[in-house]
């Protein structure tokens, strides 16, 4: 199928506007030197959409929403499985990279992060999962009033329509949250036969009432395309005339007058402007970009700041700090049977997948390769579940940990892979000059901490387990190395520390908490210090959460609207 990153899906998009509709006011519109918003929003990834929508809802106050990235309307953003196109993309990604990991062996570990309209919400592998309810009761108890599950389930359901295997919706919600369960792999009936083999839980729901399990995923999908923040908030809110959405905007610094947010410097199409904030801006630019305009802004550590020429306005260590992301290692196996290699491989069964898509929005190009997983307690002591499964009918790279392009291998296979769910490790994300275009340093510190190591050996051998069982064993024709049943503890820590990489789950670095110095945003989610700044994004949580991060994002911005609008 030969077709372009940036070829078009048709004259109009899935809600049927015109090419020269809203894309056209993307394009077009022009500010002033000076004009006046009453909220700035930076950055239209996932929180940044939400916002976009709730605070224009009203139609009294202007929004006005500044993307460094551009448009989302690509064939391979669309299309579910163009995740592995995506990827590496550098039109609409970031493509960080971190800085060398110690407890990896030094490695340096590829980052991808959405720049485009969507954020990550547009290039990620489309799994929605809340986490475990526990998670936000453990923000709680950190002293984060309001931040309980009970306090945010109501934030979940506000954004959610979910969609069961017949096609029947629950929810008022915007956002799809869809079961797609009969048309998966047959693989499926293999992943729930090893849990009853091994006496572990099923679920249905990852995001029901009983979470922990085995089971399969749900995705953001709606009809045949992928369901993002942008497509679900963001385009039906740009409809309003009180909303005004700038792509190609690079924000450079918050302009502060003392400490009150006054406004943002951005540069767009060569020149800078400015644009003035009456009320708020809010910065949603995720766990990276965060906290680096904070730092560019004067915000953040002194010593960070002063080295790289920038006078400190509030001096906060915590800021790009606390940085928490998840690591997940995955084991290639070739297999008895046909996977999805055999029909993305060849020339002849890409043809044939991509007409099926075309044609009826059907077959592996409408689904995620993330199919089948789930929730498990690895170690024997556990008390909730500390390693997250995938189960995936495909291999790509053979499991090449250091890859940044995904393309499918010519043989069957299927990845089996775990990630620790709660790891303690922290680390940092710095500005490396004051040149707002240079990317930050990232330095994650990954499996620096003693329980974080015993973690990898709990899930290793869950793994091991599993692969053991009848139902996988017979799927297995031979193991790709290095072979994960040959692994000892020992060894099982060293492969980690060799083959381990990011599951691109990055959280932390404006931590939520009651103080200064040991976060960055209070409950509200203000910036201690200064007024009429707030931060909105995972860059907030105070832990990562126990799965994928863009569920509780949505949470998250979903509950600071409710506190700017209320404290209007």
């Amino acid at each position: 199928m030969q077709l372009r990153d940036g070829d078009s899906m048709g004259s109009k998009n899935d809600m049927g506007e015109s090419r020269n509709g809203i894309a056209h006011r993307e394009r077009k519109t022009k500010l002033g030197s000076v004009e006046n918003f009453d909220y700035i929003i930076i950055g239209a990834g996932s929180a940044g959409c939400v916002l976009a929508d709730r605070l224009s809802a009203g139609g009294r106050d202007r929004v006005l929403v500044l993307e460094a990235g551009g448009t989302d309307r690509r064939f391979w953003i669309k299309t579910p499985i163009g995740y592995g196109r995506t990827f590496a993309d550098a039109a609409v990604n970031w493509k960080y990279q971190t800085q060398p990991n110690p407890g990896l062996n030094g490695r340096s570990i590829y980052w991808p992060r959405g720049r485009v309209i969507g954020g990550s919400s547009s290039i990620n592998a489309l799994v929605y999962c809340r986490g475990m309810p526990t998670d936000f009761d453990d923000w709680r108890r950190m002293g984060n009033v309001g931040w309980g599950w009970e306090d945010v389930r109501p934030y979940f359901e506000r954004s959610e329509r979910h969609v069961d295997v017949e096609g029947r919706a629950a929810g008022d919600g915007p956002l799809d949250v869809k079961d797609v369960t009969p048309l998966l792999h047959p693989m499926r009936r293999n992943w729930l036969d090893a849990a009853a083999e091994l006496g572990l839980p099923l679920t249905e729901d990852f995001n029901g009432p009983h979470p922990e399990g085995f089971g399969c995923y749900q995705v953001n999908i709606r009809d045949g395309l992928r369901r993002s923040a942008s497509d679900a908030f963001l385009r039906p809110a740009l409809r309003r005339g009180n909303l005004r959405l700038e792509t190609g905007a690079w924000v450079s610094k918050i302009r502060f007058d003392q400490r009150r947010a006054v406004g943002v410097d951005y540069v767009r199409d060569g020149s800078t402007q400015f644009a003035a904030a009456n009320r708020e801006v809010i910065l949603c630019g995720g766990a990276v970009n965060s906290p680096q305009l904070l730092q560019l802004s004067g915000v953040g550590p002194a010593s960070t700041l002063v080295e790289a020429g920038i006078t400190p306005l509030l001096d906060n260590p915590a800021v790009g700090g606390n940085l928490q992301d998840h690591l997940a290692v995955v084991y290639a196996f070739k297999a008895t049977q046909p996977t999805l290699n055999n029909e993305l491989h060849s020339t002849v069964g890409k043809l044939i997948a991509g007409l099926r898509y075309l044609l009826a929005r059907r077959g592996p190009l409408a689904l995620s390769v993330n199919q089948f997983g789930g929730f498990a307690r690895a170690d024997p002591q556990g008390s909730r579940p500390d390693v997250q499964l995938y189960f995936n009918p495909v291999t790509y790279g053979a499991g090449d940990a250091t890859r940044t392009r995904i393309e499918v291998d010519p043989f069957p296979g299927f990845y089996l892979c775990f990630q620790p769910t709660r790891p303690t490790s922290v680390g940092r994300i710095d500005i490396a000059g004051s040149d707002f275009r240079r990317a930050p340093r990232i330095a994650p510190n990954y499996l620096s901490t003693e329980k974080d190591v015993a973690d990898v050996v709990h899930g290793g051998r869950l793994l091991q387990t599993i692969a053991r069982t009848r139902a996988i064993r017979s799927l297995i024709l031979e193991p790709i190395a290095p072979d994960l049943d040959a692994l000892g503890p020992e060894a099982l820590v060293a492969d980690f520390r060799a083959r381990a990489s990011t599951v691109y789950h990055p959280v932390g670095t404006c931590r939520m908490g009651a103080a200064a110095g040991d976060s960055v945003v209070d409950a509200s989610l203000r910036v201690h210090g200064v007024e009429r700044l707030r931060v909105v994004d995972a860059s907030v949580f105070p832990t990562v959460t126990s799965a994928n991060t863009h569920a509780p994002t949505v949470m998250v911005a979903q509950r600071a609207a409710d506190l700017i609008l209320k404290g209007r």
